[in-house]
């Protein structure tokens, strides 16, 4: 059976040259057109200009926006952004700047807000006072407290935070060195070690996800030995405990730390010199011994506040583990000053 051609009746076999041809000289329908370098170009200057724009509407003065990179001023818009999420305008507060600057400047270190994933929403401007950078150069390093911390410190900070995270309203504490400037550098031989205590906290109703962050306070301490070196033993004391964590010795040098003699503490609960507010977080530690499968096994760290005999407070890192065969607890407690 032959079949013909729609337009010139002849059979198909035949040249088809009856068929609309396609031009050759023009651009093909499959293909897209080619950018050029006069296209490139202008897409580029428009990105400058909104990236101006932008830069143009931060809260910070002229001298910082003229040192900001592009880069850079996304990071701070971003933080911008993040604040404004969880701090809309209409819930500021109603105090002025010179009464936030003069409350800011009695805290014994500054103020940090973070998000679930670490990112950063807020760092008080008294941030200077303690590390040396500003909050516009402490985001030249990244956007997440991770950025700004030790890579020694990342784990622990963030079993923290995802403690705190399925606890809300608990209080959890990590210590870790933090970037510093130069000048702070030479001053105190490395970054600067930082205990930051906070809590996930609702800041607007109703509570989700995106209206929770960590609010903490960050005060600095002594560095934070990498190890339980012989030359750092100065600031260490040990003491052992009953199962109920009684105190049924302790080393002489906790008269030097904490003032009280050995004999007062033996016979004494441990708990009666903790501060109230790390009650939890010691019990948390000690629950974590108790379950530890055998002796000698080490729970972690805590950080914690001790009652010293002259009613102030002593800021410890304690390391807990199990010994004597079970029968006992071991307490290595660090100074943080």
């Amino acid at each position: 059976m032959t079949i013909f051609c729609s337009h010139c009746h002849r059979p198909l076999q035949a040249e088809m040259s009856c068929l609309p041809r396609r031009d050759k000289q023009g651009p093909s329908a499959s293909k897209p057109f080619r950018s050029t370098k006069t296209a490139s170009k202008a897409r580029r200057d428009q990105i400058n200009v909104e990236l101006q724009a932008l830069r143009s509407l931060l809260p910070i003065s002229a001298r910082e926006k003229e040192r900001l990179s592009y880069l850079h001023t996304m990071a701070l818009v971003c933080l911008r952004l993040r604040g404004a999420q969880l701090f809309p305008p209409d819930t500021a507060p109603p105090a002025g700047p010179a009464l936030g600057t003069e409350l800011l400047s009695l805290l014994p270190g500054f103020l940090l807000v973070l998000l679930a994933n670490g990112k950063l929403v807020y760092i008080s401007e008294n941030v200077t006072q303690v590390l040396g950078l500003s909050m516009v150069e402490l985001l030249a390093q990244g956007d997440t407290v991770f950025d700004i911390l030790d890579v020694r410190a990342h784990e622990d900070a963030r079993n923290k935070l995802l403690l705190a995270q399925e606890q809300p309203d608990r209080e959890v504490t990590f210590v870790g060195e933090m970037r510093t400037s130069k000048a702070l550098r030479l001053q105190h031989g490395g970054n600067r070690a930082v205990a930051v205590r906070g809590r996930f906290t609702a800041l607007r109703w109703p509570a989700s996800p995106s209206t929770t962050a960590f609010l903490a306070l960050c005060t600095p301490v002594t560095r934070v030995p990498a190890d339980d070196s012989a030359s750092s033993q100065d600031d260490t004391f040990q003491s052992t405990h009953i199962l109920d964590m009684t105190f049924i010795d302790v080393t002489e040098s906790v008269t030097y730390h904490l003032g009280y003699r050995r004999e007062e503490l033996i016979g004494q609960s441990w708990y009666s010199l903790l501060h109230p507010e790390d009650a939890d977080l010691a019990a948390a530690q000690h629950r974590a011994v108790g379950e530890s499968l055998g002796a000698g096994t080490a729970t972690g760290t805590a950080v914690l506040r001790v009652l010293r005999r002259d009613r102030t407070w002593a800021w410890l890192r304690v390391c807990a583990r199990r010994d004597g065969g079970g029968r006992a607890i071991t307490c290595t407690s660090r100074c943080l000053r």
